[in-house]
């Protein structure tokens, strides 16, 4: 997840809650279509409520299926399962423990992202502890999660213009208002709920052509 050479923004699909039954064939719908030119390049298993056991074996399929997509599979909040697995990555809410406590639990190739709502604080304070990325928002009301925070677009136009650690715009998001977040710097749009509640081929089509990356 690097932008040295400021690459076009990026989908980071984020799972819903229930990744049981059918998820798996949902997954590889969305992550198929349009074929190289599929905008998703990372994928965050986000499950609450479960042991480490049920976890696993829940992610077993999808982390073989995103890593089929070469698509970066991200643990959500706990870097434990994330170790178990050999994930890509774990993502971190402020509750759950420093960058830094991460990078040695996971090691220096996985990467390490950070919610850091709407504070350029917080966002600075993740960058010097060795996060990978940054996560703002939310930029619109959602329908995954409460949204206790928001975020305001020219923070991304900050963020982008003076750090080079990438940027990801979590909350509310849709084809229909994602091109002020792209227009702003965001190197990853978070998405979840525009994609789960409709149909996944045809929604991650529509965002496809807000980022540019079809015909």
């Amino acid at each position: 997840m690097s932008n040295a050479e400021h690459i076009a923004t990026q989908l980071y699909l984020i799972s819903p809650l229930d990744v049981s039954g059918g998820f798996p064939a949902r997954l590889e719908r969305a992550l198929s279509v349009l074929g190289e030119n599929n905008p998703v390049t990372a994928f965050q298993f986000r499950v609450k409520g479960l042991d480490q056991h049920e976890a696993a074996e829940l992610a077993a399929p999808l982390q073989e299926i995103c890593a089929a997509h070469e698509v970066a599979f991200i643990v959500n909040d706990d870097v434990a399962l994330a170790k178990r697995l050999g994930a890509d990555g774990v993502h971190l809410g402020q509750g759950d423990g420093s960058p830094k406590d991460a990078r040695e639990e996971l090691g220096r190739d996985a990467q390490i992202g950070v919610t850091c709502h709407g504070s350029r604080h917080l966002a600075m304070e993740a960058g010097e502890q060795g996060a990978d990325y940054v996560a703002f928002g939310a930029f619109f009301p959602s329908t995954t999660k409460e949204t206790e925070h928001s975020a305001e677009i020219e923070l991304l136009e900050f963020w982008s213009e003076l750090f080079e650690i990438p940027s990801v715009a979590i909350g509310g998001i849709t084809p229909e208002n994602c091109a002020p977040l792209i227009k702003a710097g965001a190197d990853f749009l978070a998405v979840s709920g525009a994609v789960w509640n409709g149909d996944e081929a045809s929604v991650i089509e529509a965002f496809a052509k807000q980022l540019g990356q079809t015909a």
